[in-house]
C-alpha cells in the first residue's frame, strides 16, 4: 500500500473535504465531553471561575471584591458563558466544547501538511480524547488559550515554511498569543520562542537590522497590550495596585508544597502522557514528514520541547492539567509517525484512550461527586439568614445555593492550604479573615472529611473552635467510598447517623 493510501485509508469521500472533518471532530467532542454535561462539580477551578464570572455580572471586580490569580481575559469568558442562561454550568462546558472543537480543528488542518489528511484527523480527535485523561474535561484554563496558541503557532509555521509574509503573520502570532496570556500567563515561554523564531527568520531573510527592530516592539507591543489594557482598567479607577498584587506580586508569596508531592504529581503527568511520547519515541516522526517540510516540522519539535520545559520550569504538578500544554503540540508532532501505523492498530489505539478517558472520568465523578451529591450538598447546605460560607468543599456551592459570599477570598484554597497561608500569598492574614467570616455568624459552613493533609492547621484550629462552640454538624453526604461532605448549622441540635466520629473529625493532620 502507498504511503498516500495508508495515510488517507478510512477517509470516504465525504469526509475529505473540511465540512465533514468539523462535522466529525464536533461529534466525538459531544460524544467523550456528554459525561459531564451534567455534572456541576467536575473541577474545583472552574467551579470558581464560573462563580466569579457570575458575581462580574453582578458588579463584582476580581482582584477587589474577588481574589484570585487568574488573568481576567479567563474571568471574562465565564462570565460570557454565564449570559447564555440557566445555571451556567452546561453553558460554560458547551462554550469550552467549542474551544476544544475549534482546537482540534485547527490540529488537523496542520497535522495533514506533514502526515496526510487521515493521519492529521487521527492526531485531532487524539487531542479530545486526550483532554479526558488530564483534567481537561471541562473548562479549564488550557482548553481555552490551547485554541488561541494554536492561531500562533500556525501563524509562525507559515513564516518558517515561507508560506507567508514575516510581518503580517507574526503580528497575528503575537497578537494571539497577547489574549491567551490573559487566560493564563504560562503561555509567555511559548510565546517567547514563537518571537525568537520570528527575528531568526527575518535575520535569514536578511531583513534589515533597523526594520527588524521596529516589527520586534510591534509584536511586543502587539503581544503586550491585552496585559496593559487589563492593567490600565484598574489603574484608571484606581485599584492599579490590587491588580497588580493579584496578578503578579502574589506569587512571590505562595510556599512550596511538599517536594514528595509534587514528583507524585510530575509522575502522574508523565505517565498519562506516555503512549504520546512513546509514539513519538519510537515512531521517530522527523522521518517521516516530507522533505520539503522538514524545516517547518522542527519548528514543531522547538515548539514541543519548550511547551515541555514551561511546564516543568512552573513547577507544580498538583493537578493532571497543568501538563495540558504539551498534548497540542505533542499530537502535531506524532502526525508523521501515526501515518505509518496499520488501520487496525490506529482504531485500537484510538479506542483505548477513548475508553480510558471515560473511565477516569467515571472515577473521578466517583471520588468527587456527581450532580447528584453536589445537589445533596446544597440542599443541605442552603443558608436560612446569612452567608454560606464553604471552608473546604464545592465553590459551585455559592452557586447552587444562590448564596452571598462571606469574603473576598472564597476559593477554598486561598484560606484552608499551607502553600497560602501568608500576607504575602493572599493580601491578608488568613488567621484574621477567618475569624472576620466566623464574626459574622454564616448561616451554614460546609467542611470536608478526610482533612487535607497540607492544610492551614492555623486556620482549621480557628474553625474548629467555632464549630465547637456554635454550630452542630447537620448533615453528612458521601461523595466517594471515602470522603463525605460536612454541612454545620448554627446552634445545637443532634448529630445524624453515618457521620465521622468526633474524635476523628477533632484531629488537626
Amino acid at each position: 500500500m502507498s504511503d498516500e493510501r495508508r495515510q488517507g485509508w478510512w477517509l470516504r469521500p465525504w469526509l475529505r473535504g473540511q465540512g465533514g472533518v468539523l462535522l466529525v471532530l464536533t461529534l466525538v467532542a459531544l460524544v467523550v465531553r456528554a459525561r459531564t454535561f451534567g455534572n456541576p462539580v467536575i473541577g474545583f477551578d472552574e467551579q470558581f471561575y464560573l462563580l466569579v464570572g457570575d458575581r462580574m455580572l453582578q458588579g463584582a471586580w476580581p482582584y477587589i471584591d474577588i481574589f484570585d490569580r487568574k488573568p481576567i481575559g479567563l474571568f471574562l469568558l465565564y462570565a460570557g458563558a454565564r449570559l447564555l442562561g440557566e445555571d451556567g454550568f452546561l453553558a460554560y462546558k458547551l462554550v469550552a466544547t467549542g474551544f476544544v472543537i475549534a482546537t482540534a480543528f485547527g490540529i488537523q488542518r496542520v497535522a495533514r501538511r506533514f502526515a496526510g489528511a487521515g493521519a492529521g484527523l487521527v492526531a485531532a480527535i487524539l487531542y479530545i480524547l486526550w483532554l479526558n485523561l488530564m483534567e481537561g474535561e471541562g473548562g479549564q484554563s488550557p482548553v481555552f488559550y490551547n485554541a488561541l496558541m494554536l492561531v500562533a503557532g500556525t501563524a509562525v509555521l507559515r513564516v518558517v515554511e515561507r508560506r507567508g509574509r514575516l510581518f503580517p503573520c507574526g503580528a497575528v502570532a503575537m497578537a494571539a498569543v497577547g489574549v491567551a496570556l490573559q487566560i493564563k500567563y504560562s503561555v509567555l515561554p511559548e510565546g517567547f520562542a514563537f518571537g525568537c523564531v520570528l527575528l531568526w527568520q527575518g535575520w535569514r531573510a536578511r531583513v534589515p537590522v533597523g526594520r527588524l527592530a521596529g516589527m520586534a516592539l510591534a509584536w511586543v507591543a502587539l503581544a503586550l497590550l491585552p496585559t496593559l489594557v487589563a492593567f490600565g482598567v484598574y489603574a484608571a479607577i484606581g485599584q492599579g495596585q490590587a491588580w497588580l498584587f493579584a496578578n503578579f506580586l502574589s506569587v512571590g508569596g505562595q510556599a512550596a508544597r511538599p517536594f514528595a508531592d509534587e514528583l507524585e504529581g510530575l509522575a502522574t503527568c508523565l505517565g498519562i502522557l506516555s503512549p504520546l511520547l512513546l509514539v513519538i519515541g519510537f515512531g521517530r516522526p522527523w522521518r517521516h514528514a516530507p522533505a520539503e517540510r522538514r524545516a517547518g516540522f522542527r519548528f514543531l519539535l522547538l515548539w514541543l520541547a519548550v511547551a515541555g520545559a514551561a511546564v516543568l520550569f512552573y513547577g507544580r504538578f498538583g493537578s493532571p492539567h497543568y501538563a495540558l500544554p504539551i498534548v497540542l503540540p505533542g499530537v502535531l508532532v506524532a502526525a508523521p509517525a501515526l501515518a505509518r501505523w496499520r488501520r487496525g492498530g490506529t482504531v485500537a489505539f484510538v479506542l483505548v484512550i477513548f475508553a480510558a478517558g471515560q473511565i477516569v472520568l467515571a472515577l473521578s465523578e466517583r471520588t468527587k461527586g456527581g450532580a447528584a451529591e453536589a445537589r445533596a450538598v446544597a440542599r443541605a447546605a442552603r443558608p436560612a439568614k446569612g452567608c454560606l460560607y464553604v471552608y473546604d468543599g464545592y465553590p459551585a456551592l455559592y452557586l447552587l445555593t444562590q448564596s452571598c459570599l462571606p469574603s473576598k477570598w472564597v476559593f477554598p484554597g486561598h484560606l484552608n492550604t499551607q502553600d497560602e497561608a501568608s500576607p504575602e500569598a493572599i493580601g491578608v492574614d488568613p488567621v484574621t479573615e477567618i475569624r472576620r467570616i466566623l464574626s459574622q455568624r454564616p448561616g451554614a459552613i460546609v467542611d470536608d472529611y478526610p482533612r487535607f493533609t497540607f492544610g492551614n492547621r492555623a486556620t482549621r484550629g480557628v474553625l474548629r473552635e467555632a464549630l465547637a462552640r456554635d454550630y452542630h454538624l447537620a448533615t453528612c453526604v458521601p461523595t466517594g467510598p471515602s470522603r463525605v461532605r460536612l454541612v454545620y448549622r448554627p446552634g445545637p441540635g443532634p448529630v445524624p447517623a453515618g457521620c465521622p466520629s468526633a474524635e476523628a473529625l477533632a484531629v488537626i493532620p
